[in-house]
């Protein structure tokens, strides 16, 4: 059997617009007003050249900090901040070497030497390669 259709309720128009009212104050109470507008500098941006044929003079006024802030988001991070931000940036901050390097110190400096093992493998790889370009 059926279930009886519902009766439809007459919609009440004071209630409707009290609701409204309300939500209205809420949206109006979290808005900000947004009065000045500027491109986002961290996006990349597409220069377009002017019409060929115009005879019409650039005005256009450089904005000067539209362009430190610019020039601050295209900053490596090192040049940006004084200490490193995340974890990650720790690694190789700071490149400065800890000590001056010298060559003639042994501790430190460990020159490529060849002996009669690694002169004869030399060879042998340079013979293997010619042969493999020959062919």
């Amino acid at each position: 059997m059926a279930k009886p259709a519902k009766e439809a309720v007459p919609l009440n128009f004071v209630h409707q617009n009290a609701i409204l009212c309300e939500t209205i104050k809420k949206e109006q109470r979290h808005q900000k007003l947004h009065k000045d507008y500027r491109v986002n500098p961290f996006k990349k941006m597409h220069v377009l050249a002017s019409k060929p044929n115009s005879n019409v003079e650039d005005d256009t006024q450089e904005d000067d900090q539209y362009i430190n802030i610019f020039k601050k988001a295209r900053e490596v991070p090192t040049e940006k901040y004084e200490y490193p931000q995340t974890e990650s940036q720790a690694y190789g901050w700071f490149t400065t070497p800890l000590i001056d390097s010298d060559r003639s110190d042994i501790r430190l400096h460990h020159p490529r030497t060849m002996s009669e093992v690694t002169k004869y493998m030399d060879a042998a790889w340079r013979l293997k390669e010619q042969s493999e370009n020959m062919q």
